[in-house]
């Protein structure tokens, strides 16, 4: 045989182990290729709010970028000298920006998701109430525009409320995570205050029941 010769040409067994070795991998390689991934990502469809459209529509996303945690703003510890109190939640709006006053001349900001035009709101108000992985119950008014939607569904990773939830006064609105990240920074919500997993976590941990949120257009 062809592949005999080969080895019968080498001067000894040491270097026919060798030899081995170097098909062994060789074949090794080849079989790992046809079992790799395609080059391309796996893609699913998402429901997202459209502006331009003043309604939901489908895009398509891949995978990892829809089961991500991480805000695409990533947050910053920022100098701040204005009037408001350590522990103070202040949301801008029209910046979509989320800053909550650690004291010593600092805060921290988040990249945040605000009400679509209609939706947004101002004022000042107080954390009545904190949630690891709240359930959802849509508002009346909510399933009136939104047929589909159901009564209630339980916390978890699907939930359009995400990891952490902190309740705004005696308003409907809450300071809360969202399964669709990608839509940080962006103008999607029925008025409450989107954040990514990992930044509601990190904000979570830092807000008490009865801190002060004030709301800025």
């Amino acid at each position: 045989m062809r592949l005999a010769g080969i080895f019968v040409a080498l001067p000894g067994p040491r270097h026919i182990c060798t030899m081995r070795k170097i098909l062994t991998l060789a074949a090794g390689l080849l079989l790992a290729g046809s079992f790799a991934p395609a080059a391309h990502a796996a893609t699913e469809k998402v429901r997202v709010y459209d502006p331009a459209q003043g309604g939901f529509v489908y895009i398509t996303r891949t995978v990892r970028e829809s089961r991500s945690m991480e805000s695409p703003i990533k947050k910053e510890l920022i100098a701040y000298n204005g009037p408001y109190r350590e522990g103070t939640i202040i949301v801008n709006t029209a910046e979509r920006r989320l800053y909550f006053v650690i004291g010593d001349g600092k805060a921290m900001k988040y990249g945040i998701g605000v009400g679509r035009p209609g939706f947004t709101w101002s004022g000042t108000h107080h954390v009545t109430r904190k949630a690891e992985w709240p359930g959802w119950t849509p508002p009346p008014r909510m399933r009136q525009r939104q047929p589909d939607l159901p009564h209630h569904m339980p916390g978890g990773p699907d939930n359009p409320l995400g990891a952490r939830a902190m309740y705004i006064g005696s308003t409907i609105y809450r300071i809360h995570g969202t399964a669709e990240p990608w839509t940080i920074g962006q103008a999607v919500s029925s008025g409450c205050i989107r954040m990514a997993n990992n930044d509601v976590v990190d904000l979570y941990e830092r807000v008490t029941v009865g801190a002060r949120v004030v709301v800025q257009h």
